[in-house]
């Protein structure tokens, strides 16, 4: 008799397979005096880190796309000043090189997973660090993915970015991973976003999988969340039927983002810099709807300049040369503190002096990007828009757009992450060209909820219906004065939920780029009528699984 495992769908897959665990790891260090002296003890650490970060970056650069990002976050985390010094404090002690960074790892994991959310699911990441760092002192190979000799479904109580980054994925190899099912982390994971990244089947947080053993098979249903073990020959062949029919979908040519009746739904891309555009468009991209910009300033102590920023968004917009390019002016503050623009210390960063609040107080950064942007959009055919985060009154939105439109650019618009903006949509796209939907911090200031904190991790959810009210008062606003309102937060890459959100009024939807095929799939199958119904139902409920179930329900009626 089957058995249902509940957990975190990513995706839309579905595959089955049999289990193949994550090996366990090699026992802690234990707690004994070291026979070398700590100077001694120190130089063995250091060439340790050095090696791991070393071959931490050469996998992101392997990797490459997301994968390249969380590795190289990764190496640096590997030579963390503050870890290299609570390392010593023990090697001075008397402790082992072993021992010393096996607790030096453990007490900063443990401040991670207090803080809880995004950092506490970064403890994961920590965990692998110190196992490799530990593993090259003894003199031992790296922890991995296991090879079983034949394709398999992997399951591991979380993964390490250096194993999902170069999981063997190839359909000939005889080490085929599957699908993964992890027992820990959630959507925000880096586990969850490398394999949405790449496209694999993934559900995670199934805590029921743990009793799961070394061969048994299963079936890994993303799209519901489930992983079914002991399946019957009729839920494995149902599976394979819908693997198969999934599997036509994203190899049949790329068609424009469009519902079943033909209503057109751009889909576009998230970017974090010009490097990848090339895989997007090959995904499918009809252009970017976020380009975030920080990567120009996170690693600088001073702003860069007008030409510096030129360079970067010339590369961009060539990329997409006749496609709309949505660009978001820096978002800093928060977690994004910045030395040249606004490094306070703040009680609640989160609802302090951070995105277009921070730039007005130094008019002159904002100046020069939206400077630096229009010269690019002067040498290119893109269809270059600029957008102002955590925009909260009309006279914000009048300030961006009127400086936006002085300094040549010619389409100048919002994001709505505010509540206030949501419910004064009507008078801001009286002034903005459109209005640009961040999911992510829409839900936090709405649920009163910190993306940041484990404890109300429950709250951050974009299906609960005050979220989509709020959205649908956008959507409405965006129809009454003509003018378009996407979506690019993670909500847009739920493939059901994108279909709500194009119900509430979403007139385009952004999203990381291996997303694309499974939204473009999800939006054909309804018509806009389809998609205003289930809309509707997500609306009537209660809270955000009352929402979703609600969804799946009248998507199957």
């Amino acid at each position: 008799m089957s058995d249902t495992i509940s957990g975190v769908g990513i995706g839309l897959g579905v595959a089955q397979g049999p289990i193949a665990r994550m090996p366990e790891r090699t026992p802690a260090p234990k707690d004994t005096r070291s026979e070398r002296s700590p100077e001694d003890e120190a130089a063995r650490v250091r060439e340790a880190v050095g090696a791991v970060a070393a071959e931490l970056t050469r996998r992101a650069e392997a990797a490459g796309g997301a994968a390249h990002d969380v590795l190289e976050a990764q190496a640096m985390m590997a030579e963390d000043p503050s870890l290299e010094e609570a390392v010593q404090a023990r090697l001075d002690e008397g402790k082992t090189a072993e021992w010393a960074v096996h607790d030096a790892f453990a007490e900063f994991r443990a401040t991670l997973e207090a803080v809880g959310g995004y950092l506490g699911e970064r403890a994961a990441d920590l965990d692998d660090v110190a196992a490799r760092v530990i593993a090259h002192l003894r003199g031992e190979p790296a922890p991995g993915v296991p090879s079983p000799g034949h394709p398999f479904v992997l399951l591991a109580p979380d993964l390490a970015p250096a194993d999902t980054a170069l999981l063997d994925l190839d359909p000939d190899s005889p080490n085929r991973v599957l699908a993964l099912v992890t027992t820990d982390g959630g959507p925000t994971s880096h586990t969850a976003i490398l394999a949405r990244e790449k496209g694999i089947v993934a559900v995670v947080g199934a805590s029921g999988a743990t009793g799961l053993a070394e061969g048994d098979v299963v079936i890994v249903d993303a799209a519901a969340g489930a992983v079914v073990a002991s399946p019957t020959d009729q839920q494995l062949a149902e599976a394979q039927r819908r693997s198969d029919e999934r599997a036509a979908a994203v190899a049949a040519p790329v068609t424009p983002g469009a519902l079943a009746d033909g209503t057109p739904v751009p889909l576009l891309a998230n970017l974090g810099s010009p490097k990848g555009a090339g895989e997007a468009l090959e995904l499918g991209a009809e252009g970017v709807g976020l380009f975030r910009t920080e990567f120009l300033f996170l690693s600088s102590k001073e702003a860069p300049t007008v030409e510096a920023q030129q360079a970067e968004y010339t590369k961009l917009l060539a990329a997409f040369a006749g496609k709309k390019v949505v660009v978001r002016v820096l978002d800093a503050g928060a977690d994004k503190p910045l030395p040249f623009l606004n490094d306070a210390e703040e009680e609640n960063p989160a609802l302090g002096l951070r995105g277009l609040r921070a730039l007005r107080a130094n008019e002159q950064i904002l100046r020069d990007q939206l400077t630096a942007l229009a010269r690019a959009d002067a040498d290119s055919d893109a269809d270059l828009w600029v957008m102002a985060p955590m925009v909260a009154t009309v006279e914000e939105t009048i300030f961006f757009t009127e400086l936006a439109h002085e300094l040549g650019l010619k389409t100048a618009g919002v994001m709505v992450e505010v509540p206030a903006v949501a419910l004064l949509a009507e008078r801001v796209l009286n002034h903005a060209d459109f209005a640009s939907i961040g999911t992510n911090d829409l839900t936090q200031y709405t649920m009163a909820a910190d993306r940041l904190l484990g404890s109300v991790a429950t709250l951050q959810d974009p299906w609960h219906p005050a979220v989509l009210k709020l959205i649908a008062a956008v959507g409405e606003a965006g129809r009454t004065h003509g003018k378009p309102v996407g979506i690019c937060g993670e909500a847009a890459a739920d493939p059901l939920l994108a279909v709500v959100l194009v119900g509430l009024g979403a007139t385009t939807l952004s999203m990381a780029p291996a997303a694309l095929a499974d939204v473009r799939f999800s939006l054909g199958r309804y018509t806009i009528e389809d998609a205003r119904r289930i809309a509707q139902a997500a609306l009537d409920a209660d809270d955000a699984p009352a929402a979703r179930a609600a969804a799946q329900a009248a998507a199957a009626s």
